[in-house]
């Protein structure tokens, strides 16, 4: 049975494009392989506390010594566990101003733990979480892929940096950009990346199966 983690983050609930992409994404898969089993995590709607003075600590090694600090510890296993258990992981991220939502940063924040997703070594730092593929469905008011705003773009190089360190590199990014061009362009970007997932769910899930 292959097993697929998504997660989303947008703030906007059902209006987000990422989020109605994905849950597509999901839908064609379930149709293609009945079997596979699906853990949705959404971040936007359910966001996860960012780490304070009171939490980062635990999640970075130290012994838990509160209540807070135990209940992060529990979090971080529990999102670990769900990122591990998982041969696909699919990543629904808006742009918002030129990066990632903070929300997503927090996910990052609980899973990215030395010793276990990642490690330090003489050669410099190894990631823990091989043998995965990654899809990340990117939505962007404007074009960043390209052109004179691809130099601000905050929010790809990001992603790729962190899934790679924890040793995800078979990653692949489809965008759906220049949603705010008007919604001629908007709707041919959004059909465009749809049909890319679509593309993919029928050429590689057997390779990821």
């Amino acid at each position: 049975m292959t097993k697929v983690l998504i997660i989303d983050s947008a703030a906007t609930g059902e209006a987000s494009v990422s989020r109605k992409l994905t849950q597509e994404f999901a839908e064609r898969l379930r149709r293609r392989q009945p079997a596979v089993r699906i853990t949705r995590r959404d971040v936007g709607t359910a966001p996860i506390p960012h780490l304070t003075e009171a939490t980062v600590g635990a999640v970075r090694g130290a012994e838990a010594e509160s209540d807070e600090a135990r209940a992060a510890l529990a979090l971080s296993d529990l999102l670990i566990a769900e990122l591990k258990d998982a041969d696909l992981i699919v990543i629904g991220a808006p742009m918002y101003n030129f990066g990632i939502p903070s929300t997503l940063k927090a996910w990052f924040d609980h899973v990215l733990r030395a010793g276990i997703t990642f490690r330090y070594t003489a050669e410099g730092p190894e990631g823990l979480v091989k043998g995965k593929r990654a899809i990340v469905v990117e939505s962007r008011a404007g074009l960043y892929s390209e052109g004179p705003a691809a130099a601000t773009d905050s929010q790809e190089p990001h992603l790729r940096t962190l899934l790679a360190f924890m040793g995800v590199d078979d990653v692949t990014f489809v965008r759906a950009e220049k949603l705010a061009f008007g919604p001629e362009i908007a709707a041919e970007a959004i059909g465009e990346a749809a049909q890319t997932l679509a593309e993919w769910a029928e050429t590689q899930w057997a390779l990821a199966a």
